[in-house]
């Protein structure tokens, strides 16, 4: 599939603007809303996705979004948002005249009176939400405009995350579904402003709704893509989540049972009962908080509250059970409890390599950055050469890559990873990642191989050197980072590609080394180096700048 990230939007696009909206409850029984029919002749797209879990399944999605758009239409004429208990049992007996599950939904959540949001006017959310309504206006106003700006996205479903319900920015909210109410108040107060512009609030709907990529150009402490929620809250989940976590014996002839569990009751004093103040960041499964465990390890705990991610993060406790290696962050337990269940990680104390390229209080040294590239490097070479199969990671990017309280590396996040039998080039998958570090030939022909990882360990070693994420927004025109560096280099001053953070402090010979290094991984396919083969050049660079002695250069140490 050769098309671009951007394109997906655009695909959305096209299906809303041919489907039939005459259809209209705006007079139907006694509900105050223009809803219209999202397909009145074709059964409900349930690939639309549950808004993170808000809504009870993903089926409702046409519906719902209708059901949002009409509460726009109705807040640019009233400047009300949510509609009263009465006033949302009529619109919603109204659209189970198209939607049978409607009252399944969960849309009754968006019912005037229960919470301070709920209540809220579109002055309300201007004057309570104050800075982070009008950012999550101005980083979602782009979307839409058929000016291959759509990957934008994840800045308007960054602002998107930041609103919560309260009135202090810095608060801890009083509940996920605070939160969601208050969210989904901005988001009819925003596009109430622009209700006749269809194309563009489809688009914000795409973007918050949640999509196959993670897209993590911002590169938080957790992918930014939409929080999902919900529990493991039946006996079949249960279940499924038994079978899969403890494998079967028919699987390449091996039963892979893993045995370490770790009690609630051991969980909830090592967080405090997971006290806000323990809480370290929030992906697409759950929340991570920090813990300190009873025999005096710190702890990563992942606290899955998305039981869609089930066989995923499965895949994770498979796949880091039986693996050990000094540059992979280690699995040290897991826990179920009746309707919810933990993934127990050692806690690398110094957070990920993101927070250190970007914090502006934090800064690495030219050393620094070549053994954190080495000890990443080293564990993709042992991922990619396990004995019993290639071991592809598919998510590599600085998020991913955590640093622990000796400054050493190591890969974490195995959700995606896909083990492909020994002999193997490839296996075939839909396509997965992170927006900026997947490989274009993974996206045309969807097939997973080491090379993909390669790849996206070329983006990352081009922010080591530059300190720049995947793509620069400063400019008129926003520039991939990958094409800056290629510039940069035809015209010869790779320098001007250097981190102003290092002070001109590297080795200008080393530098040029990485940077070609860099260049080859992501290359075409078949010139990649091998990850061995990255080793070894990393080592070569690190030892030319150790050995190296500082010299003056246009007022600059360079070493």
């Amino acid at each position: 599939m050769g098309m671009d990230l951007a394109f997906p939007f655009m695909n959305v696009f096209v299906l809303f603007a041919t489907l039939d909206f005459a259809f209209s409850l705006g007079s139907v029984g006694n509900c105050i809303l223009d809803i219209k029919n999202p397909s009145p002749t074709t059964e409900p797209n349930c690939e639309l996705g549950n808004w993170g879990g808000f809504i009870n399944s993903s089926c409702c999605g046409g519906a719902f979004e209708q059901y949002l758009l009409a509460l726009g239409r109705r807040a640019s004429l009233t400047k009300a948002i949510y509609l009263n208990s009465t006033q949302q049992s009529n619109c919603l007996t109204a659209m189970a005249s198209f939607e049978k599950d409607v009252y399944g939904c969960g849309i009754q959540k968006l019912t005037s009176g229960a919470s301070s949001c709920l209540d809220y006017t579109i002055t309300d959310v201007i004057d309570k939400l104050g800075d982070r309504f009008r950012n999550f206006q101005e980083d979602c106003k782009v979307l839409g405009t058929g000016r291959g700006v759509e990957h934008l996205c994840n800045s308007c479903l960054r602002r998107w995350e930041e609103i919560n319900g309260s009135s202090d920015y810095k608060q801890q909210p009083a509940s996920e579904d605070d939160d969601d109410i208050c969210r989904f108040a901005a988001l009819v107060s925003m596009i109430s402003n622009r209700v006749e512009d269809e194309n563009w609030v489809y688009a914000v709907f795409q973007c918050l709704r949640g999509s196959a990529f993670s897209l993590d150009e911002h590169e938080g402490t957790a992918n930014s893509n939409i929080h999902k929620r919900g529990n493991l809250n039946n006996n079949h989940q249960q279940s499924e989540f038994q079978s899969l976590l403890h494998g079967s014996a028919t699987e390449k002839g091996k039963n892979k049972a893993w045995e370490k569990k770790i009690s609630i009751k051991e969980l909830y004093s090592a967080t405090n009962y997971f006290n806000a103040s323990n809480f370290i960041g929030q992906g697409i499964a759950g929340k991570v908080y920090k813990g300190l465990l009873s025999n005096g390890q710190y702890v990563a705990i992942k606290h899955i509250i998305n039981d869609g991610q089930i066989e995923t993060f499965v895949r994770e406790v498979r796949s880091l059970s039986h693996i050990k290696h000094p540059n992979l962050v280690a699995l040290v337990g897991y826990c179920e409890n009746e309707d919810e269940c933990f993934l127990v990680y050692e806690l690398c104390h110094h957070g990920n390599l993101s927070e250190w390229l970007y914090g502006k209080d934090k800064g690495l040294s030219w050393i620094q950055r070549l053994k954190i590239a080495i000890d990443s490097a080293r564990g993709l070479w042992f991922l990619h050469t396990y004995p019993e199969g290639s071991i592809v990671h598919r998510d590599i990017k600085p998020t991913n890559i955590l640093i622990n309280d000796k400054f050493q590396a190591k890969l974490a996040d195995f959700g995606l990873s896909k083990v492909m039998d020994i002999g193997q080039s490839h296996v075939s998958s839909e396509v997965r990642g992170t927006f900026g570090y997947v490989d274009p030939e993974y996206r045309r022909n969807h097939r997973v191989n080491v090379s993909g990882d390669v790849y996206s360990f070329g983006i990352v070693l081009l922010q080591l050197l530059s300190g720049q994420r995947v793509l620069n927004m400063n400019l008129h025109r926003p520039l991939p980072l990958s094409k800056m560096a290629k510039v940069l280099t035809r015209e010869g001053d790779t320098t001007k590609f250097a981190d102003p953070k290092l002070n001109g402090e590297y080795s200008l010979e080393a530098f040029d080394l990485v940077l070609k290094l860099a260049l080859s991984c992501i290359g075409i396919k078949q010139e990649r180096p091998s990850m061995e083969q990255v080793v070894l050049r990393l080592q070569k660079a690190l030892n030319i700048s150790i050995q190296a002695k500082p010299v003056a250069s246009r007022g600059k140490i360079i070493y």
